[in-house]
C-alpha cells in the first residue's frame, strides 16, 4: 500500500460485470481530475489466444479437463505483484495490452488475441487502477492483494454469473450454449481455488442478487434487469463509512448487517459514487501531504 502511488484494483469472473465499476472509476477520475495507469487483467494472462487454444488441446489429450485462464499456470502472476509493488514504491512500471477484436487490433497492425509489446506506464500518473480476474490473488508464492489501497470484489450470485456469461458469450461472441458450459465447467476447480478466496481479501464487495427466477441460467433467455436485481454491498471494515448518508441519499436502501446495505439493482452506480468518490480524495489529499 502506498500513499505516494496508490493502486485501485477491481477483481470478480468472467462475466461478472466488473466493467460496470469500471466505467464509474472512469467517471470519478474524469470529474476529479485524475489521471489513472489503466492495467487490464487479460494482458497478464501467460498466452495468446492461439498458443492458449493449442495448450488447452494438449492438455485434455493428457487427461487434464480443467485448463482455464483462472489458473496460476496460464497466468502471470509473479509479473502483476511486480507491477503493483514497483508502482507503490515508485510509480513507475511496465504493461501491455491484450487486442480482444479486430477493432482493437487494428491500430497495431497485428492480429485479434494477441499481446502489444510491454511498454513503460505513463509519467506522473495520479494512481493504477486495474480490472481483471486476480487482482486480490493471494497465493503461497504471490501475495497481489497486498500491494493495493483498494480492493474492489464484484460478485453475483452464481447462477446470475453464469447468465451474463452465458448471454454475452452466445450475442457477442457467437458460441454455442454448449461450448460456453463447457467453458464453466472447465473452469470450475480454478474458479473455486483462485477467484473465490480473493473476496476474504476485498475491501468493499458488489454482489447483485435477482429478484426474478434463475433457477436454471442454461435456458434464461435475457440477462435480469437491474430493476430485477437488488446489490448487497458488504464493507470489510465498515470504520469511517456514513451509512446514514448513503440510505438518506440512495431511496428504498436499508442495512442487512452492520457493515452491509442492501440497495435496489438500479441503483447500484449511484452507490458507487457516493461510496467511492470520497475514497478517491483521500487518496489525493494524502498523496499531497507524502513527501516527494
Amino acid at each position: 500500500m502506498s500513499e505516494r502511488h496508490p493502486i485501485i484494483a477491481i477483481t470478480g469472473s468472467s462475466g461478472a460485470g466488473t466493467s460496470t465499476v469500471t466505467r464509474t472509476f472512469q467517471n470519478i477520475f474524469r470529474r476529479e481530475g485524475v489521471t489513472a495507469a489503466i492495467i487490464e487483467g487479460d494482458s497478464l494472462h501467460r498466452y495468446d489466444r492461439a498458443e492458449m487454444k493449442r495448450r488447452q488441446a494438449e492438455a485434455e489429450q493428457q487427461g487434464n479437463k480443467h485448463f482455464s485462464h483462472f489458473g496460476a499456470d496460464n497466468n502471470l502472476f509473479g509479473e502483476l505483484e511486480a507491477l503493483f509493488k514497483g508502482y507503490a514504491e515508485t510509480g513507475q512500471g511496465r504493461a501491455r495490452k491484450y487486442l480482444h477484436n479486430a477493432e482493437e487490433a487494428a491500430p497495431y497492425g497485428q492480429e485479434p488475441g494477441t499481446f502489444t509489446p510491454w511498454e513503460p506506464l505513463p509519467d506522473s500518473t495520479d494512481m493504477l487502477f486495474y480490472e481483471g480476474l486476480h487482482g486480490a490473488v493471494v497465493t503461497p508464492e504471490h501475495n497481489i492483494a497486498q500491494w493495493a489501497d483498494l480492493l474492489i470484489g464484484v460478485v453475483p450470485v452464481v447462477n446470475l454469473e453464469w447468465i451474463q456469461k452465458l448471454w454475452r458469450d452466445k450475442h457477442q461472441r457467437g458460441y454455442s450454449t454448449e461450448a460456453v458450459t463447457d467453458t464453466i465447467l472447465r473452469r470450475m476447480p480454478d474458479y473455486v481455488n483462485y477467484i473465490v478466496p480473493q473476496f476474504a481479501h476485498t475491501h468493499v464487495n458488489f454482489q447483485r442478487v435477482p429478484v426474478v427466477d434463475t433457477s436454471n441460467p442454461f435456458i434464461a433467455r435475457d440477462i435480469p434487469s437491474a430493476d430485477e436485481s437488488m446489490v448487497v454491498i458488504r464493507f470489510a471494515n465498515p470504520k469511517g463509512i456514513d451509512f446514514q448518508y448513503l440510505l438518506n441519499m440512495v431511496h428504498d436502501s436499508w442495512m442487512s448487517r452492520a457493515n452491509t446495505i442492501v440497495v435496489p439493482g438500479g441503483k447500484m452506480e449511484l452507490a458507487m459514487q457516493l461510496i467511492f468518490t470520497p475514497f478517491v480524495w483521500r487518496m489525493m489529499e494524502r498523496q499531497r501531504r507524502s513527501p516527494p
